[in-house]
């Protein structure tokens, strides 16, 4: 099962933040938003599917997320928990931690935004296309 949002790079992305990456809805990004990879996303959490969702909720999901920007692509692997929240109209944030909130997608991430291909990182830093492959396993 999987879920696909369609976001867009913008020149104040850093991804430096050790301990997350996020995706947010909002359109504008200050340089303290250090953890944000994409932003103008056409999901938030709120638009993720139910039937995601209830199986994000296991503590024994899975979920592999793809980052793909002009053809360079990041993966990462994180887990669900029956604890999460999943209910926000705007940012997903996917965690290194167990911490939870109702904006965290996902926890025990194996990467942070700092741990990005810098490559990559460049291109996010551009006005184009991001493309976040959400992959249940």
């Amino acid at each position: 099962m999987e879920e696909v949002i369609h976001a867009r790079g913008h020149f104040n992305v850093r991804s430096r933040h050790e301990t997350t990456f996020e995706v947010t809805r909002e359109t504008h990004l200050t340089p303290r938003g250090d953890c944000i990879i994409a932003v103008a996303a056409d999901k938030g959490m709120d638009d993720l599917s139910e039937e995601f969702k209830k199986k994000l909720r296991d503590d024994n999901a899975t979920l592999e997320i793809t980052v793909e920007c002009n053809g360079i692509q990041e993966k990462v692997i994180a887990h669900g928990s029956r604890q999460l929240i999943l209910k926000h109209p705007t940012d997903m944030v996917v965690r290194k931690s167990e911490f939870i909130d109702g904006r965290t997608l996902a926890i025990k991430a194996s990467k942070s935004a700092k741990e990005f291909n810098r490559k990559l990182v460049g291109e996010l830093k551009k006005d184009v296309v991001v493309k976040v492959t959400l992959r249940l396993k």
